[in-house]
């Protein structure tokens, strides 16, 4: 049977008390509606709870709640238990306190998340090459994240995406991780062996459809975009402080981003998604498309990126028509032209510029 997270909006007033009878009465009359309540996770502070519920479908869930206490869930997403567990410690109640009759828990769901990059694009996609510099990278964040008590959700050889309870924990992980890496192997080539680290933070259920969508997407953005190694968001450096008696983070260690420039990061992202592939797009369409000026474009961009329009456009195209070839959907040619390409020589002089590689030569190590 399938597993799904709900999310409630609490009305004022009320409490973790309130929610453990609430979580109580779902117990009580489940079986009417074949539906398992596994645990809840309730947060006093910003008001929300979510239920984790084993049901037949979803309008079975909202009549168990509708019966049970009349709070409907504003939003149901489908989840694996596993995948929850990781980002979220526990697929069942903590244990009880002892001499109660009520569980109450008050435990919120909101985490900070860490995205972990290293290596460059192409490195990332030939995530089977385990080197020295791999062991000793992963060694190393292994120890790491146990200490800051990190949990893994998933890695691959070149990147980690992992959930923390603590914003201090997360934070003091990622400079120990930035710190550790000078160290892991001597002489670094920069071009291939890179660290990126983002921390963004969020609740499990947004209006996205996936367990911590919303934040996850904001995390690989900035790891993916922003030209600083470590980069937070707003939200996490305010919580830090908050934490740590208005201790400030260092802005040369760490890049924080504005919620303006948060969302002009994710604006630009979704635009260049849907027309990075028409050939005949340009700097003027990019600025009109976005209501900015081009050199309000240009200063924005490459305050965040470190890039111009035409650069990052470039590199953007670049980066799918890497992940073509990776996956053999076509020969350089067709490849060049879906991705936006005039041409094929072009389009060859471009990725060896950026890769050091020729995508004639790429295709055949590849194959090969």
């Amino acid at each position: 049977m399938p597993i799904y997270l709900d999310l409630h909006e609490l009305p004022e007033g009320i409490t973790a008390e309130h929610v453990a009878e609430m979580h109580q009465a779902d117990l009580k009359i489940e079986h009417e509606y074949n539906c398992r309540g596994l645990t809840y996770w309730c947060d006093e502070k910003r008001q929300t709870a979510f239920c984790l519920i084993e049901a037949p479908n979803k309008q079975a869930l909202k009549n168990l709640h509708e019966k049970a206490h009349g709070e409907v869930p504003l939003k149901i997403i489908e989840v694996e238990d596993t995948i929850v567990e990781s980002f979220l410690g526990r697929i069942k109640d903590p244990e009880k306190a002892k001499n109660t009759k009520l569980n109450i828990i008050n435990d919120p769901a909101f985490r900070v998340l860490m995205i972990i990059e290293t290596s460059n694009y192409l490195n990332r996609l030939e995530s089977n090459q385990y080197t020295l510099f791999t062991q000793k990278f992963h060694n190393n964040v292994s120890k790491t994240l146990k200490k800051f008590t990190g949990r893994i959700v998933k890695k691959d050889n070149n990147s980690y995406l992992v959930s923390f309870k603590s914003v201090t924990d997360a934070v003091l992980c990622a400079l120990k991780i930035q710190f550790q890496f000078k160290y892991v192997t001597p002489n670094l080539d920069p071009s291939t062996r890179r660290l990126n680290i983002a921390l963004s933070s969020g609740v499990p259920i947004t209006n996205k459809d996936n367990i911590f969508e919303e934040t996850i997407t904001l995390a690989t953005r900035m790891c993916d975009f922003i030209k600083e190694q470590l980069v937070i968001t707003t939200e996490v450096k305010l919580l830090y402080e908050s934490e740590n008696m208005n201790a400030s983070i260092d802005d040369k260690m760490i890049r924080t981003l504005k919620p303006n420039e948060e969302k002009f990061l994710n604006q630009l992202i979704d635009f260049v998604e849907q027309i990075w592939n028409k050939p005949n797009f340009n700097v003027n369409d990019f600025s009109k498309a976005l209501g900015l000026s081009k050199s309000q474009l240009y200063r924005k961009l490459t305050n965040l990126t470190g890039l111009s329009p035409n650069s990052f456009l470039k590199e953007f195209r670049l980066h799918k028509a890497l992940n073509l070839l990776h996956k053999q959907y076509g020969n350089i040619s067709e490849i060049a032209f879906e991705t936006g390409f005039n041409s094929a020589a072009y389009f060859s002089k471009c990725f060896l510029e950026k890769y050091g590689i020729l995508p004639s030569k790429y295709i055949q190590q590849h194959i090969g």
